[in-house]
């Protein structure tokens, strides 16, 4: 694969919080910076996501008393997984991970920036009608095809990534430049179960070697 004029790198929140000592640590996070440091100098275009919750936040099993993180609420928009408060704006485990090199990326796009309604996708937010504004940027600019990378592959790359389908996108994913939770599921493990899912939608799977 030799990126073009009309691609572009979509990096996902790698974020402190999904960090080693973070939040909401992935597990291996850390091991996606230096993968996705080399990947940006392959691209023309590169863009940013990051996860931008205001305090309080009802992904957040403290805005729900009784709760405890990882458990699930039922919300206006559907099935909710509560998650320990992370991210949440202009705080150090919001800001992008140490060592992710960041002058490359010429568009940063917030998600989850609304109270009420939680956002793993780039494009959509978990209520399915919440647009971030990202597909018409990218079409703007001429991009037909999305690379992705970063965290976590069975949440916010996987929903990234059937978004940017369904919006018209070829996608690929490197899958040496992500990582994922990996909950139990009865795929074998929610990272199986993304990759399956992203096949099943069209999404190609690479290995940083298999890019130029």
């Amino acid at each position: 694969m030799t990126p073009g004029h009309a691609d572009l790198l979509l990096v996902v929140d790698v974020q402190v919080d999904f960090m080693a000592g973070g939040a909401l640590p992935v597990p291996d996070g850390d091991a996606v910076v230096a993968p996705i440091n080399a990947l940006q100098t392959k691209f023309g275009q590169v863009a940013l996501t990051q996860d931008w919750h205001p305090p309080g936040h009802v992904s957040f099993a403290a805005h729900h008393p009784g709760r405890a993180p990882f458990e699930r609420v039922r919300l206006p928009y559907g099935d909710q997984t509560l998650w320990p408060s992370h991210c949440v704006r202009g705080t150090p485990g919001a800001a992008f991970a140490p060592g992710l090199d960041t002058g490359f990326a010429d568009l940063v796009v917030r998600k989850g920036t609304h109270f009420t309604v939680d956002s793993y996708s780039a494009f959509l937010e978990a209520d399915r009608t919440t647009r971030t504004g990202l597909a018409g940027a990218l079409r703007e600019r001429g991009v037909t095809r999305l690379t992705l990378c970063g965290l976590a592959t069975d949440f916010c790359v996987l929903w990234s990534a059937l978004d940017a389908r369904d919006a018209g996108f070829a996608v690929v994913v490197v899958e040496d430049a992500v990582r994922g939770i990996d909950a139990p599921s009865p795929a074998g493990g929610s990272v199986a179960e993304a990759w399956a899912r992203m096949a099943a939608a069209g999404v190609h799977r690479v290995r940083m070697a298999e890019i130029d």
